[in-house]
């Protein structure tokens, strides 16, 4: 059947069977939808997709979703996600991951990964809590936050900044969308996607399970960054940044990591290069 007769998928056709068990008005269930309508608006064929992910609530996202993915170990969804890339550089690979994942055990991953800027759209669904762990403090979270019995007094432990660490490292996308506007965060996924290069897609997705306050998060998020190719007034962006601040931080030129594969072999001569 050739593409004038195939019927347009939905985005439906992107979600799988599997319910989602996330908790009542947690921000991912939004996300997952978002991505849903981005995969429908640029009508990849599902076999050509492919999710990857670690470990943490947001990391269900491959089991929720009709094309290839895979549940990787904590922290180490980004080196899998460029593997599959080096190796098949013909498809749209993304990878899905939450603050603790992706920024603690995950951190060194992700500082490589932007600074070799594979073709990979990066999906970080930020709550600033452990929250499949039930509710301890994170990479991202506040220093003088409460919350958690294990931190009762704070952390006192200055956050962790992705976006910063992205663009000083070198990833060539970067956005930050509030799971409460899919609208927004479905048109960065497309852009992000889109992009020849690392994209970092930063999104605030509340858990109201163990940070309730961050239902006031629809109050404080407010559009503001226009797309920029210059690092320097990105960088000026981010030191006025108040955290709430979303759109597309910079989008840059830097070509995407893509080494040439090497050419079919058989066993044998793979052997034969270990021979001493």
């Amino acid at each position: 059947m050739d593409m004038q007769t195939a019927e347009k998928l939905t985005a439906q056709d992107y979600r799988s069977d599997l319910k989602p068990v996330w908790c009542p008005g947690c921000g991912d269930y939004s996300v997952i939808a978002s991505i849903a309508k981005a995969l429908a608006e640029l009508q990849l064929p599902r076999e050509d997709v492919a999710f990857i992910s670690g470990i943490g609530c947001s990391s269900r996202i491959p089991a929720y979703s009709a094309v290839y993915g895979f549940h990787g170990v904590h922290g180490r969804a980004l080196p899998i996600a460029t593997g599959l890339k080096m190796a098949r550089p013909d498809m749209t690979v993304l990878v899905a991951g939450g603050d603790g994942d992706g920024f603690s055990i995950g951190g060194n991953h992700f500082m490589h990964a932007c600074r070799r800027n594979a073709d990979l759209t990066y999906i970080v669904m930020d709550n600033s809590v452990y929250g499949m762990t039930k509710g301890q403090a994170s990479p991202t979270t506040e220093p003088d936050w409460e919350g958690s019995k294990l931190t009762p007094d704070g952390t006192h432990i200055t956050p962790f900044q992705p976006l910063e660490i992205a663009l000083s490292a070198g990833a060539s996308f970067i956005s930050r969308a509030f799971s409460g506007k899919p609208a927004e965060l479905t048109r960065q996924i497309c852009e992000g996607v889109n992009h020849k290069g690392f994209s970092l897609i930063h999104v605030l997705s509340p858990c109201v399970t163990f940070r309730p306050e961050q239902r006031a998060y629809k109050d404080k998020v407010h559009d503001e960054w226009q797309p920029t190719a210059d690092r320097t007034e990105a960088f000026q962006k981010l030191m006025a940044d108040d955290g709430f601040s979303t759109g597309i931080l910079y989008q840059g030129t830097k070509p995407p990591f893509q080494p040439e594969t090497a050419a079919p072999a058989s066993f044998a001569e793979i052997e034969a290069q270990f021979a001493i």
